[in-house]
């Protein structure tokens, strides 16, 4: 069988047969779990227990010291085990040798992002040295925005979805008020077709060919945070350079989620934070891509910071910039030991593991995740309102590690009850609730509690 050719729940449903089970029982679930054919590295995590939940009813589980059901790691992944004796290392380090620490060790203060940038530039499929940690994904996207936006008077448009989450739009608001133009002249927003949730790929080329001569820069989400929809990021870049336009990512709910060959792809750059799937606790360091292509730094307007000064001459102190090569020149000032601490010890996992293999994993998960959600709740179901409807593609290839779904009513009390019971998930307004089975963490046996849990809890409110 071509596991590259055959949709996940066809291999699930073989499986279930070869075993002499039935699909949707929990016995499948855990045998999945047992026979780790796509290996899970949950045990390389601190997994929340039920107990220590804030929003849990004990009176409601079974056992308080059993691990929850976390589906929220499009949100803040968890914290690696090896995360604290990293930091603990750094914060001895301090103890011990005060300023030395800046020089000394391996993860030496003053360049303590070098060693994590081989692992990151493999994550997202580009060369070393177009590829740097600094700042926080916001900061950078605003850094990279400065160079590559530059409006002219025949091409001054930046084209986002409409519903960007709302700290790009502001950030591509505001670019275009730098520059003294009208955001709503200057803004081209994406927006599904009626009834539909997710934009077609024809419908944004079509734009792009339509209006792409006065576009100067495309700025998209490489998933979509609230849909999980995944773009044909290579077909819009190469669609919309062929028109002239500058093409930036943003990769926050892209990257260690799914693969990237953002080298190959030729895009021009991106930007992406590292505690969602990347594991490296809440408001950690930033991550940006800058294309070879612009490695001629003199040649755009930027805003330049000491640390983006070349590391061999920077203490020469002659207040005269010489910039680092490649992505390394819009680093503003020494990154954090303690963040980047945090992030080797996820970057670690991921680098033994192989995103490819976790990608894998993550289409097996989502597809079970569906089958067990069409099984409870829209399969003959005479209740309309405890029927749920896809936000999210249904095809695994052109969705991450995320299913969001919607329903009839009484949504904030469904995610009420289902938290009371140890389920952590996210919801959004008005209506969504997103369950993002991360490949890295999750089994197939928390997929299955989800989702009973979630049936038992709309037979109580509905």
């Amino acid at each position: 069988m071509d596991l590259l050719q055959t949709h996940p729940l066809e291999i699930l449903s073989n499986l279930a047969n070869e075993w002499k089970m039935d699909l949707y029982s929990e016995e499948f679930s855990k045998e999945l779990d047992k026979q780790n054919i796509w290996p899970s590295n949950r045990h390389r995590f601190f997994y929340p227990k039920s107990k220590e939940l804030p929003n849990i009813d004990l009176s409601l589980v079974k056992d308080p010291d059993e691990e929850s059901v976390y589906m929220c790691g499009n949100s803040l992944g968890l914290q690696p085990k090896t995360a604290r004796s990293y930091i603990d290392k750094e914060m001895n380090k301090w103890a011990q040798m005060g300023v030395f620490g800046h020089l000394e060790g391996e993860l030496a203060w003053a360049k303590c992002n070098e060693p994590l940038r081989p692992a990151m530039a493999r994550l997202v499929g580009a060369r070393l040295d177009e590829v740097d940690l600094m700042n926080f994904l916001s900061v950078n996207l605003h850094l990279l925005m400065i160079s590559f936006y530059r409006p002219t008077e025949t091409r001054f448009k930046i084209l986002l979805e409409d519903k960007a989450f709302p700290s790009d739009h502001y950030i591509v608001e505001s670019q275009i008020k730098l520059h003294n133009l009208d955001p709503e002249k200057s803004m081209v927003l994406l927006k599904p077709r009626e009834n539909e949730f997710t934009l077609r790929t024809d419908d944004i080329l079509k734009t792009i060919e339509e209006q792409g001569e006065s576009i100067a820069v495309v700025l998209l989400s490489g998933v979509h945070y609230f849909t999980g929809q995944l773009f044909q990021m290579e077909t819009i870049t190469k669609a919309a350079q062929k028109k002239g336009c500058l093409v930036g990512w943003d990769l926050a709910h892209a990257v260690g989620n799914v693969e990237l060959k953002l080298h190959d792809w030729n895009v021009d750059f991106a930007a992406w934070c590292t505690y969602k799937y990347l594991n490296s606790g809440a408001g950690s360091i930033g991550g940006i891509f800058l294309h070879e292509k612009h490695f001629e730094i003199n040649k755009l307007t930027k805003l330049n910071g000491w640390w983006g000064h070349r590391s061999d001459t920077r203490f020469l102190m002659n207040n005269k910039i010489d910039h680092e090569v490649g992505a390394s020149a819009f680093a503003l000032s020494n990154p954090s030991m303690l963040l980047c601490s945090c992030l080797k010890a996820s970057l670690d996992i991921f680098d033994e593991v192989g995103i490819e293999n976790l990608r894998k994993r993550s289409k097996f998960l989502t597809a079970y995740l569906e089958c067990l959600l069409n099984r409870k709740f829209n399969t003959n179901n005479k209740n309309e309102s405890s029927n749920i409807q896809y936000i999210t593609p249904k095809n695994p290839e052109e969705r991450g590690a995320q299913i969001s779904i919607r329903f009839a009513s009484k949504v904030k009390k469904v995610h009420s009850e289902i938290e009371k019971r140890g389920i952590v998930c996210d919801f959004r307004e008005p209506d969504v609730l997103r369950f993002a089975p991360a490949p890295l963490y999750n089994t197939f046996n928390d997929v299955f509690k989800l989702v009973k849990i979630l049936e038992e809890s709309f037979k109580l409110i509905n």
